[in-house]
């Protein structure tokens, strides 16, 4: 399963190691250091995932997962960050994240995230 995929992290690091192991996987990325680029791209199109960083200086991660449930609850929103703290990952998942991983992940963690958002899609597309 091919799946549109937005990569947010203002590391730039994050971003090209998550777009070279994922596009091996046959998915198709876009990936941004900056969120307000990343909110443009997400006006215009919807994605079955977007993996987002929490913390950045322009748009936040949580306003970044907002704009996303609003536009279509069927897109998978996995949060990443730094800064994990119980309170950070339960207001993720309260306002409608699919998962959430802490810095320093493992490639293998998003792409097992990644993986159980691809199910999670598979399955609701065949209700």
């Amino acid at each position: 399963m091919s799946l549109e995929i937005l990569i947010l992290d203002d590391e730039t690091i994050v971003g090209e190691r998550l777009k070279a192991s994922l596009e091996k996987d046959g998915h198709k990325l876009e990936t941004f250091t900056s969120s307000v680029e990343a909110l443009k791209s997400l006006k215009e199109k919807i994605f079955d995932i977007v993996v987002t960083d929490i913390r950045m200086d322009d748009v936040s991660g949580i306003e970044i997962l907002e704009h996303v449930r609003k536009k279509s609850l069927r897109t998978k929103v996995i949060m990443i960050t730094g800064y994990a703290t119980l309170e950070v990952a339960r207001e993720s998942l309260t306002k409608g994240a699919f998962d959430f991983i802490a810095k320093p992940f493992k490639i293998k963690e998003i792409r097992k995230a990644i993986e159980k958002a691809a199910e999670a899609l598979q399955t609701e597309d065949n209700r």
